[in-house]
């Protein structure tokens, strides 16, 4: 079955770190540009960050710049998002996504195609 999941949220206070972990399964996520985005409640979903392929060049909304970093493990076939110095306003379901390598893209929601069911982070004391 093609699918991605996303895995490793959860609570954590203000300050605290989190590592989410987008693994496809099904097909090789080397052959797609890969982007984290969240939506919290009552707002649009954004994108977070995404990392191209080849090249693996990265993107990051200003709000998450030093904060978070995106990476690749091909081996295990999973792109990580991890979150240092987390806030309160980071809340949201995170969700990963997938766009053949080659398309043209931005790193916006409308521009991936394929898309797994999210994992909620909460940060809160």
């Amino acid at each position: 079955q093609v699918q991605l999941v996303e895995s490793g949220g959860g609570l954590v206070q203000p300050g605290g770190s989190l590592r989410l972990s987008c693994t496809a399964y099904g097909f090789t996520l080397d052959n797609y540009a890969i982007g984290w985005f969240r939506q919290a409640p009552g707002k649009e979903r954004e994108g977070v960050s995404c990392i191209s392929r080849p090249g693996g060049s990265t993107q990051y909304e200003d709000s998450v710049e030093g904060r978070f970093t995106i990476s690749r493990d091909n081996a295990k076939n999973t792109v990580y998002l991890i979150m240092n110095n987390l806030k309160p306003e980071d809340t949201a379901v995170y969700y990963c996504a997938a766009v053949p390598a080659g398309s043209f893209w931005l790193c916006n929601p409308e521009d991936f195609s394929f898309w797994g069911q999210g994992t909620q982070v909460t940060v809160s004391s």
